[in-house]
């Protein structure tokens, strides 16, 4: 019923910033929460942030906090993640979810199928 497509992967300096979108199409965008998570080669998937489906309130992996910011345009069914001061550390691929407001990934209902981010060192 939804259907989520992310954006804006690529290779960046340590330090540089990145601007991650997920534009969702299906069912009413502004009815779900939305979050956002990532995997590393060899690690398992890790929550990184998430907004609830107003904006108005925000949770983030203590990793990324002051780093990181989540934030969506109901108007136009998109969620970003600006990312900054990234490290080699953030370096994975990035998914955009739709489900219920958290942290644990079997909150969410519907997944993208990412976007890789790079930081070199």
């Amino acid at each position: 019923q939804v259907q989520l497509v992310e954006s804006g992967g690529g290779l960046v300096q340590t330090g540089g910033s990145l601007r991650l979108s997920c534009v969702a199409s299906g069912r009413t965008f502004s009815s779900y929460a939305m979050g956002w998570f990532r995997q590393a080669p060899g690690k398992e998937r890790e929550f990184v942030a998430a907004i609830n489906w107003s904006g108005v309130m925000t949770y983030y992996a203590s990793s990324v906090k002051g780093r990181f910011t989540i934030s969506r345009d109901n108007a136009k069914n998109t969620v970003y993640l600006q990312m900054n001061s990234l490290k080699p550390e953030d370096t994975a691929v990035y998914s955009c979810a739709a489900g219920g407001f958290g942290s644990r990934i079997d909150r969410y209902d519907y997944w993208g199928q990412g976007t890789q981010v790079t930081v070199s060192s």
